[in-house]
């Protein structure tokens, strides 16, 4: 957390802090160094700005003229206020503008003394007569050391910012805390009785060393020139040391309330969220915020709080994710160290009986070995470090918004927490999927063959064919649609075994042997035409030039209990018109046209309905099933490829190979609806009339695959409907609204 709590400008612990319109904060003192007043009336830089205090110091000797221009750069609040008191000075950017936010453009800039952006010197107006130096107005400016945007500053100069109060209030806690940690560490190499305090902790050595002890035992020279001494850690009881932060309260306790910037007797009541600042009563009503969005001080504290507390748990998991791939990556190290051994070994037992001829490529290949291990072993420490890195960078700021989220200031929380919590999100965002997968892995793919002959000695060398691995099937892409079945899989990470093609097995749906369904380089495949409610298992294997891998694990599908179809405008006959997304059929001709639908039944039971929308001149529609080739120009059951109830207003017939059985009295009208129940446990077909049976059971025996299918003539329109349970006792059906 102690990054957090440094001034990006003297790198020391913030010093009153404010907080700059762009959200970042400053110590006041290193603020007063980084102003720059630029007089109006000039085009170059102005000699030295004296403020109201003594005079700068002069430039020590060697230090360049950038080392007096910066202690000339110095300006205090109240010589900025007074540089304002000249009129109205519109190129002067607002720290108050809606439109700019007080942000300063992208344009060149110059270089302050210390190395941070200052806005370009503003030009006088043409024609303006030159004003003695230093008579004109001047305009301050402001240069953020982090973000680099620039602001001016009005006649209230650095005092126009408003303090860190929040921030202010943890450093203090902060510094409490290492001083009470540092006192309560102990040297860890002292031959007193008790140990001295330790003074610092060498970050390479990890040893806590008291002042003599680092002397005597830790010079800063030779070996430990390069080592980082820093001072000694809190300990978890300490104040500020990862205890249970139990000072938080009293601190912020133990404060005296703010009160507005702009009325020193007002506390702050409200929040504009236009301003993304505090504000008090009087300044409503003076009307500065009369067409801002204002809301109350305590819920958007509330609200904000727990954004930010949203945004920490997100980062939070991400950081535990990164010590568990630090684990892992460490595993990894001894993984690569044992395979770089074992294949150390083979390769000397290999060479060593080839005898004399093979002692020179011995050598080489031992070589390449060993740079392959270091190559990985350079790969996952550089992995490590990277990863190590951004988790210490995401637990500082964690432990930062922990420090801010016990604070009991409302304002000062309110005045950070919108660029904290933009902060948490985009340290969250570092962690992409990528970052915590290994880059190596500790296989080695190298394989030596002994066989050659003894002239092919010299061109040995190792070769990279391996079988491939085990694909991983991709669960989440894995689905069922009626009765298809996708499935997607994917090769392993870090896997360079070259795959020439893919060959994935399913089983019958009923537990038996898997077959071959798809062999091929693709790894997506969609298998239609399987039985409705039904279990299937699929696996998956890849195969080189080297032979087949192994089996995938194995995935379980379960195809759609009862069945969603439409008709098929692709196999309807030409004078067939479909509309409501292919479930209203209609036909554009007197004579008998058929339509089938777009699932196909081999096995269990099935049930659909089709109402009758329109019904003129009492046409004969033909209700049932069909093979794919049926004949679609005729009345459906006139070929031996359907089998169909064809009704009037009046009656019923059973129809197939043109053969009329079983009239059964009770026809179709308008609203009526038809069903049809084709059960293939017991190979029988029955239809239904508004829910009663018509008829027996009008066709036994059936076997093979069958389609919906439905002909008719223009004067009959029916609205196909699926997706229906099996009735389970007669009964009449809810006819939809005509």
């Amino acid at each position: 957390m102690e990054e957090e709590l440094k001034c990006p400008v003297c790198g020391s612990l913030f010093r009153e802090p404010i907080i700059l319109p762009c959200s970042h904060n400053v110590c006041l003192p290193c603020a007063r160094t980084i102003a720059v007043q630029t007089p109006e009336s000039e085009q170059h830089l102005p000699p030295l700005l004296h403020s109201r205090g003594p005079a700068p110091p002069a430039a020590a000797p060697g230090a360049g003229p950038g080392a007096a221009a910066g202690s000339a750069a110095c300006l205090d609040s109240e010589s900025a206020a007074g540089g304002g008191s000249g009129g109205d000075h519109a190129d002067k950017l607002s720290l108050h503008s809606e439109t700019d936010s007080g942000y300063g453009s992208y344009t060149p800039s110059l270089k302050s003394p210390n190395g941070v952006r200052v806005l370009p010197l503003v030009p006088a107006p043409p024609g303006a007569a030159a004003a003695p130096r230093g008579a004109g107005p001047a305009s301050s400016s402001l240069t953020c050391p982090q973000c680099h945007r620039s602001a001016s500053l009005d006649q209230r100069g650095l005092r126009g910012f408003q303090r860190n109060r929040l921030l202010e209030a943890i450093v203090q806690r902060y510094q409490q805390g290492r001083a009470a940690a540092a006192a309560a560490a102990k040297c860890q190499l002292c031959d007193r009785s008790p140990p001295e305090p330790a003074a610092v902790l060498c970050e390479q050595c990890e040893v806590l060393y008291c002042a003599a002890c680092q002397l005597r035992c830790h010079p800063a020279r030779g070996p430990f020139a390069k080592h980082r001494l820093a001072p000694p850690p809190a300990h978890p009881g300490a104040p500020g040391g990862g205890g249970d932060g139990g000072g938080g309260k009293g601190a912020g306790g133990g404060r005296k309330l703010p009160t507005c910037a702009e009325h020193d007797l007002e506390n702050y009541s409200m929040y504009c969220v236009s301003c993304r600042s505090p504000v008090c009563y009087q300044c409503l009503e003076e009307g500065k915020h009369n067409k801002h969005d204002v809301k109350a001080l305590g819920a958007m504290w509330k609200q904000h709080k727990a954004q930010l507390s949203q945004a920490l748990n997100g980062v939070s998991d991400k950081a535990k994710e990164a010590k568990e791939f630090l684990v892992q990556l460490k595993n990894l190290l001894q993984q690569i160290q044992e395979n770089g051994l074992d294949y150390e070994a083979c390769l000397v037992a290999q060479c060593d009986a080839l005898v004399d001829a093979l002692t020179r490529q011995k050598a080489k290949l031992l070589t390449k070995v060993t740079k392959e291990r270091e190559h990985k072993l350079k790969v996952v420490w550089d992995q490590i470090n990277h990863c190590t890195l951004k988790l210490r960078q995401s637990t500082g700021l964690m432990e930062y918004c922990l420090e801010v989220i016990k604070e009991n200031d409302p304002s000062g929380f309110l005045q950070i927490s919108d660029a904290l919590i933009k902060r948490v999100q985009v340290s969250q965002e570092q962690w992409v999927k990528g970052a915590l997968e290994p880059k190596v892995s500790a296989e080695f793919d190298l394989t030596l063959d002994s066989e050659p002959l003894l002239q092919s000695i010299h061109q040995l060398d190792f070769i990279q064919m391996k079988l491939p691995p085990v694909p991983l099937l991709q669960l989440e892409k894995c689905c069922t649609r009626n009765n298809s079945v996708t499935l997607a899989w994917r090769m392993p990470p870090l896997s360079h075994n070259p795959v020439e093609g893919y060959i994935l097995e399913l089983d019958d749906g009923d537990g038996g042997q898997f077959r071959e369904v798809y062999v091929g380089k693709e790894t997506l495949c969609t298998i239609d035409g399987l039985h409705f409610n039904s279990t299937y298992n699929a696996r998956v294997k890849a195969f080189n030039s080297s032979g087949v891998g192994p089996y995938s694990k194995t995935v379980i599908l379960q195809t759609s209990d009862v069945a969603w179809f439409t008709f098929d405008p692709s196999s309807a006959h030409r004078d067939i018109v479909l509309s409501n997304d292919n479930q209203t059929a209609t036909c554009n001709s007197y004579d008998d046209r058929v339509v089938l639908g777009t699932a196909a039944f081999s096995k269990g039971v099935h049930y659909w309905e089709l109402h009758v929308d329109r019904y003129d001149n009492h046409p004969d529609p033909a209700f049932g099933i069909a093979r794919i080739n049926v004949v679609k120009d005729m009345m459906l059951g006139k070929d031996d490829k359907a089998w169909a109830m064809y009704v009037d207003n009046n009656r019923s017939w059973f129809m197939h190979c043109n053969s009329h059985t079983n009239r059964t009295e009770g026809g179709v009208s308008k609203g009526a609806t038809v069903g049809v129940l084709l059960d293939l446990n017991k190979h029988n077909l029955t239809f239904y009339i508004n829910g009663q049976q018509q008829g027996p059971p009008a066709f036994e025996n059936i076997e093979g695959v069958f389609m919906p299918a439905l002909s008719l003539n223009r004067n009959v329109q029916v609205t196909l409907h699926t997706g229906l349970e099996v009735p389970q006792s007669v009964k009449q059906p809810k006819l939809p609204n005509n």
